[in-house]
């Protein structure tokens, strides 16, 4: 079992393939007790392998173990989802959206407007998301999709935006119950209901503290200032 610390968590991994080896050894740390154990069993990774033929054991093993950790850390005030994550001025804005839509797109975008030593990229697909010591954080994990990108770090939420396709840049800030299906369609969502309600004090929590946006864009500059300029967190206000 590897050992790494992954969203403030003592968390043991057990993999053997060239993706998390890779992924894993900028997370890896030293301790004695773990809070979360993650392993795929020899009879686990042969059914996961005939129900997706198209996957190969290397892939099979990083979205799996990944998969483990996150319902995991609904155990621990936190949850994942399904989002692009760029720091910018010390707060994390995640944009979120179907496959294919352009989150990934977009937060590049930010990189070229604003330079990669601004605009980091913390998690390009599942960034983890905890309530820690009262404040909402934002972590990069191993676990970032089909890219590499991803940082061991931690930052402060500065909001959560929701993308889908447009002719033209519009932004506007949506209400609790218009984010909470959109958030339940981009995470795990438990079938054991302690897990549940777990989830869902979270994003209780979330919800009163985080703005939500939803984000008309197309694929250009100005669909980051447009974005940028609503979002932005704004010290003192």
């Amino acid at each position: 079992m590897a050992k790494l610390r992954v969203a403030q968590l003592n968390v043991e991994v057990e993999y053997k393939h060239p993706t998390m080896i890779k992924q894993a050894e900028p997370y890896k740390a030293d301790f004695e007790r773990p809070n979360i154990r993650v392993s795929i069993s020899d009879e686990s990774m042969e059914r996961m392998k005939e129900e997706n033929p198209h996957l190969n054991e290397d892939e099979l093993e990083y979205i799996f173990t990944g998969a483990g950790f996150y319902e995991a850390l609904l155990e621990f005030n936190g949850f994942m989802l399904h989002s692009s994550g760029v720091c910018m001025d010390g707060y994390a804005y995640l944009f979120s959206a179907d496959p294919g839509t352009g989150k990934s797109t977009h937060t590049g975008l930010w990189q070229q407007y604003f330079g990669k030593d601004r605009a980091l990229i913390i998690n390009d697909d599942k960034p983890a998301i905890r309530l820690v010591d009262d404040v909402l954080y934002a972590y990069g994990t191993p676990w970032s999709g089909k890219t590499d990108k991803n940082l061991n770090m931690r930052v402060p939420i500065g909001a959560i935006v929701f993308i889908e396709r447009s002719t033209d840049n519009r932004i506007r800030e949506i209400t609790p119950n218009e984010a909470v299906p959109l958030i339940m369609g981009q995470t795990i969502r438990p079938a054991q209901q302690d897990k549940m309600i777990k989830l869902l004090d979270v994003l209780d929590t979330l919800l009163r503290r985080v703005k939500v946006y939803r984000l008309g864009c197309d694929m250009s500059f100005d669909a980051v200032k447009t974005s940028y300029e609503a979002i932005r967190v704004r010290e003192g206000q």
